[in-house]
Protein backbone atom coordinates (compact mmCIF):
# COMPACT_ATOMS: atom_id res chain seq x y z
CA UNK A 1 0.00 0.00 0.00
CA UNK A 2 2.80 2.43 0.89
CA UNK A 3 4.42 1.63 -2.44
CA UNK A 4 1.23 2.56 -4.32
CA UNK A 5 0.91 5.81 -2.41
CA UNK A 6 4.54 6.61 -3.16
CA UNK A 7 3.97 5.95 -6.86
CA UNK A 8 0.88 8.18 -6.88
CA UNK A 9 2.74 11.00 -5.13
CA UNK A 10 5.60 10.70 -7.63
CA UNK A 11 3.17 10.90 -10.57
CA UNK A 12 1.43 13.92 -9.07
CA UNK A 13 4.78 15.62 -8.48
CA UNK A 14 5.77 14.99 -12.09
CA UNK A 15 2.39 16.35 -13.27
CA UNK A 16 2.82 19.50 -11.15
CA UNK A 17 6.39 19.88 -12.40
CA UNK A 18 5.19 19.44 -15.97
CA UNK A 19 2.54 22.16 -15.50
CA UNK A 20 5.13 24.47 -13.93
CA UNK A 21 7.41 23.75 -16.87
CA UNK A 22 4.67 24.55 -19.37
CA UNK A 23 4.10 27.93 -17.71
CA UNK A 24 7.84 28.61 -17.57
CA UNK A 25 8.27 27.48 -21.18
CA UNK A 26 5.50 29.84 -22.31
CA UNK A 27 7.29 32.72 -20.58
CA UNK A 28 10.64 31.55 -21.92
CA UNK A 29 9.40 31.23 -25.48
CA UNK A 30 7.61 34.59 -25.41
CA UNK A 31 10.80 36.32 -24.26
CA UNK A 32 12.82 34.34 -26.82
CA UNK A 33 10.53 35.42 -29.66
CA UNK A 34 10.63 39.05 -28.54
CA UNK A 35 14.43 38.97 -28.50
CA UNK A 36 14.63 37.03 -31.76
CA UNK A 37 12.32 39.49 -33.54
CA UNK A 38 14.41 42.29 -32.07
CA UNK A 39 17.39 40.93 -34.03
CA UNK A 40 19.22 39.31 -31.11
CA UNK A 41 21.51 36.44 -32.05
CA UNK A 42 19.75 33.07 -31.59
CA UNK A 43 21.95 32.05 -28.65
CA UNK A 44 21.40 35.41 -26.90
CA UNK A 45 17.64 35.14 -27.45
CA UNK A 46 17.77 31.61 -26.03
CA UNK A 47 19.67 32.87 -22.97
CA UNK A 48 17.24 35.73 -22.33
CA UNK A 49 14.21 33.50 -22.71
CA UNK A 50 15.69 30.84 -20.46
CA UNK A 51 16.38 33.38 -17.71
CA UNK A 52 12.78 34.62 -17.79
CA UNK A 53 11.51 31.04 -17.70
CA UNK A 54 13.86 30.26 -14.82
CA UNK A 55 12.31 32.92 -12.59
CA UNK A 56 8.78 31.75 -13.42
CA UNK A 57 9.76 28.11 -12.78
CA UNK A 58 11.37 28.91 -9.42
CA UNK A 59 8.30 30.73 -8.12
CA UNK A 60 5.95 27.94 -9.19
CA UNK A 61 8.25 25.11 -8.07
CA UNK A 62 8.77 26.30 -4.51
CA UNK A 63 5.06 27.02 -4.07
CA UNK A 64 3.31 24.16 -5.87
CA UNK A 65 5.67 21.38 -6.94
CA UNK A 66 8.04 20.48 -4.13
CA UNK A 67 6.83 20.28 -0.53
CA UNK A 68 8.94 22.93 1.17
CA UNK A 69 7.04 23.43 4.44
CA UNK A 70 9.82 25.62 5.84
CA UNK A 71 10.67 27.28 2.55
CA UNK A 72 13.66 26.64 0.32
CA UNK A 73 17.09 26.33 1.83
CA UNK A 74 20.07 28.32 0.61
CA UNK A 75 21.48 25.10 -0.84
CA UNK A 76 18.27 24.45 -2.77
CA UNK A 77 18.38 27.95 -4.21
CA UNK A 78 21.95 27.45 -5.35
CA UNK A 79 21.17 23.99 -6.69
CA UNK A 80 18.19 25.33 -8.63
CA UNK A 81 20.38 27.95 -10.29
CA UNK A 82 23.13 25.39 -11.02
CA UNK A 83 20.61 22.97 -12.55
CA UNK A 84 19.23 25.87 -14.59
CA UNK A 85 22.74 26.62 -15.80
CA UNK A 86 23.01 23.02 -17.03
CA UNK A 87 19.65 23.34 -18.81
CA UNK A 88 20.63 26.71 -20.20
CA UNK A 89 23.88 25.27 -21.53
CA UNK A 90 22.02 22.44 -23.23
CA UNK A 91 19.50 24.90 -24.69
CA UNK A 92 22.07 27.40 -25.92
CA UNK A 93 24.28 24.69 -27.41
CA UNK A 94 21.40 23.07 -29.27
CA UNK A 95 19.91 26.38 -30.45
CA UNK A 96 23.31 27.57 -31.62
CA UNK A 97 24.16 24.31 -33.39
CA UNK A 98 20.77 23.78 -35.00
CA UNK A 99 20.56 27.42 -36.10
CA UNK A 100 24.03 27.14 -37.62
CA UNK A 101 22.75 24.13 -39.57
CA UNK A 102 20.04 26.33 -41.07
CA UNK A 103 17.03 25.62 -38.87
CA UNK A 104 14.90 28.62 -37.94
CA UNK A 105 15.78 29.76 -34.39
CA UNK A 106 12.25 29.14 -33.04
CA UNK A 107 12.31 25.53 -34.31
CA UNK A 108 15.80 25.02 -32.90
CA UNK A 109 14.57 26.32 -29.54
CA UNK A 110 11.57 24.00 -29.63
CA UNK A 111 13.76 20.99 -30.42
CA UNK A 112 16.02 21.78 -27.46
CA UNK A 113 13.17 21.63 -24.94
CA UNK A 114 12.94 17.84 -24.31
CA UNK A 115 16.67 17.39 -23.67
CA UNK A 116 16.83 20.36 -21.32
CA UNK A 117 13.55 19.51 -19.55
CA UNK A 118 14.38 15.89 -18.75
CA UNK A 119 17.91 16.65 -17.64
CA UNK A 120 16.90 19.48 -15.31
CA UNK A 121 13.91 17.56 -13.90
CA UNK A 122 16.16 14.63 -12.97
CA UNK A 123 18.70 16.91 -11.29
CA UNK A 124 16.01 18.69 -9.29
CA UNK A 125 13.93 15.67 -8.33
CA UNK A 126 16.76 13.31 -7.42
CA UNK A 127 19.26 15.88 -6.20
CA UNK A 128 18.13 19.31 -5.12
CA UNK A 129 14.65 18.49 -3.82
CA UNK A 130 15.16 14.78 -3.12
CA UNK A 131 14.02 15.13 0.49
CA UNK A 132 11.17 17.55 -0.25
Amino acid sequence: MAERIGALVARLMFARYLLASVAALASDFAAFLILDHGSAAPMIAALGGYLVGLVVHWVISIRFVFDLARGPTHGQRIGFVVSAAVGMGITMALVGALSALGLPPALAKLLSVPASFLTVYAIRKYGIFARA
